[in-house]
């Protein structure tokens, strides 16, 4: 009888035992987190655990078209998170659907918690973006988390017809890719902890139209306390001069939704009109909205039908930015920004006249700044002046204003091009989003196998800066050459050139201080 119950106590002792380390394994496995919607089984690589495409809304679609992002809904058992989901819609022919609201994580498998956060934001004109160009691996294993998450784009996340507020008058509308980003950044406050990420410690960045981004969430009182630094990466749609790329006033933007839908034969704005434009194919919606006919339009000044862009909704996005910071009505957060040596130049002149009269009265000191001899190529006097006017003044405008505010800011020059491009006369310097292989630390992305000794040095050295200012709010880091911080009226600048990182004179001082006299300041 004794030996009966000795079995019995040993096979239930067994029966907890094997639960026990079942259980702590699952909980130790570094491949399986648990989120508040669920249980995610990720991917390890070379010392870093991935889980792409997780879903931080409800996907956008029926009666959610058009709709702020809705809680996700919750799963049963493990969602595998080894791929990327499919991209938000966009003319690109690339895996997408109208159902993408998903983001990634990355994370280091050395079991170092917690870990600051690093949240990427894509450009693209505010019409195309895909997550899955920009894997963070090389990032994460630096000591960090990194996410990155897709967002409605185009006619479907920038939208604005009067239809949407008679539905929903207590939700916000229009600015729907900036909701769906904000609810992106709310996912991870809720939920990054578990992933051994700090939600105290959120650094938000992005190039372009998602330096743009960053800059909305600067300065929207709706973001507050979502991130705790910021990287702004050539910003864009806006730009920080709101008279140069701006927002679009909420009025013009209703009627450009009304006008884009009387062109489909969708009149009206009730109900009916509504659900008629629900009941359009998210591919018909996408129709015409290709980013470079969108970067056209804009130089041109003549915005695609329907295709707002971001605006001023008196909810997500209420002032322009400079006005808020000036005003101190802005996260108060360190910062780093800057743009490219041969940046996006955004503008139409179709002789020298024509180009610099758009300095007004400055017209004949521009001349003798841009084109002293008389001499110069109108296409590269169009390059300099609008990627002047487009990118690089109002990144320093944008330092200037943060610097008097009283905060920390880093402003930076990027002009470092690959070796194997630099005989190639379209390369003369660093174009539009050139920079991110290397503040990425993927310097093959751009040559492949023609990749370099130099390039990686200079892809180590970017993403350094980038990763200290991620974990400190301050870019030095050992063994960097010190990045002093930005002081107005100061002409220092750190520039990545071919000969290495340098700090002196920005070179193109005069030009921008001209710049600076033409906006009245």
């Amino acid at each position: 009888m004794r030996s009966v119950q000795i079995l019995k106590l040993v096979t239930v002792f067994a029966i907890v035992f094997v639960q026990a380390t079942v259980g702590g394994t699952a909980a130790h496995d570094p491949t399986i987190v648990k989120t508040t919607s669920g249980s995610l089984r990720g991917t390890i690589s070379n010392g870093v655990a991935s889980f792409k495409a997780i879903p931080y809304a409800k996907p956008p679609i029926g009666e959610l078209r058009w709709r702020a992002p809705q809680p996700p809904n919750p799963w049963t058992g493990v969602r595998d998170a080894a791929k990327f989901g499919p991209e938000c819609m966009q003319t690109d022919d690339v895996p997408k659907s109208e159902d993408c609201l998903t983001l990634n994580v990355w994370r280091p498998t050395d079991g170092k918690t917690p870990l600051p956060v690093m949240v990427w934001i894509y450009g693209g004109a505010l019409v195309h973006g895909q997550t899955s160009l920009y894997p963070a691996d090389n990032l994460a294993k630096q000591g960090v988390v990194v996410v990155s998450m897709n967002y409605r784009m185009g006619r479907l996340g920038f939208f604005a017809h009067p239809a949407f507020l008679k539905e929903k008058p207590n939700e916000p509308h229009g600015n729907y890719g900036y909701m769906d980003q904000r609810a992106a950044l709310q996912w991870v406050q809720r939920n990054i902890a578990a992933f051994g990420g700090d939600p105290k410690q959120v650094t938000i960045f992005g190039e372009s139209a998602g330096g743009g981004s960053v800059l909305t969430h600067l300065t929207s009182p709706l973001s507050r306390g979502l991130f705790t630094r910021a990287i702004l990466q050539s910003p864009g749609i806006p730009t920080p001069r709101a008279n140069v790329v701006g927002y679009t006033d909420v009025a013009t933007a209703q009627q450009m939704a009304v006008d884009y839908a009387k062109s489909l034969g969708i009149d009206g704005t009730d109900t009916t009109t509504l659900k008629a434009l629900r009941a359009l194919s998210a591919e018909k919606v996408t129709d015409g909205t290709d980013a470079k006919v969108e970067v056209g339009a804009l130089s041109a000044g003549k915005p695609l039908i329907g295709v707002a862009g971001s605006m001023i909704d008196g909810t997500i996005v209420v002032e322009r930015p400079e006005a808020a910071i000036a005003a101190g009505r802005w996260a108060k957060v360190p910062i780093i920004i800057g743009a490219n040596d041969r940046d996006l130049a955004v503008g139409v002149a179709n002789s020298k006249d024509e180009l610099f009269a758009i300095f007004g009265s400055h017209a004949d000191e521009a001349r003798k700044l841009y084109d002293p001899d008389g001499n110069g190529n109108l296409d590269e006097l169009k390059q300099q002046v609008f990627a002047d006017r487009t990118m690089t003044e109002p990144a320093r405008h944008l330092a200037d204003l943060v610097a008097r505010a009283g905060q920390p800011v880093w402003l930076y020059r990027f002009s470092y091009v690959a070796e194997a491009l630099r005989s190639n006369p379209a390369w003369q310097g660093t174009p539009h989003g050139m920079e991110i292989p290397y503040t990425f630390d993927l310097p093959a992305a751009i040559v492949k196998d023609k990749v370099t000794a130099a390039d990686k040095k200079m892809a180590e050295t970017a993403s350094a800066y980038w990763i200290a200012f991620g974990k400190t709010g301050d870019p030095d880091g050992a063994g960097q050459l010190v990045w002093p911080q930005y002081q107005s009226g100061v002409d220092r600048i750190l520039n990545f050139t071919n000969n290495g990182v340098v700090v002196g004179s920005d070179p193109i001082k005069a030009r921008l201080d001209l710049w600076r006299e033409v906006w009245g300041e």
